[in-house]
């Protein structure tokens, strides 16, 4: 029985050249290929999350929580108190 045809994506990426010079340099002393070294890099990515991702890989509104929701109100902070 014929084995079933594996079909491929292509991806691309844009480097500059100081980019992909310093690639070319790593993968000639890693003796390795470009090809290689990038899929090497992303397996956990590109095998793990077939199926399903886990929920604490999922990206949340306002995760650095960088806005005053917490409940704390403006005169809570010391030293704000003559700013302006």
């Amino acid at each position: 029985m014929k084995r079933k045809k594996v079909r491929y994506s292509e991806i691309r990426i844009r480097l500059s050249y100081k980019q992909k010079r310093s690639l070319i340099n790593y993968c000639a002393a890693r003796k390795t290929t470009p090809n290689k070294l990038i899929k090497k890099m992303i397996r956990p990515y590109i095998s793990n999350y077939a199926v399903v991702v886990p929920e604490e890989y999922y990206f949340t509104e306002n995760q650095l929580d960088l806005f005053n929701d917490n409940g704390e109100k403006e005169d809570d902070y010391p030293g704000d108190d003559n700013l302006f």
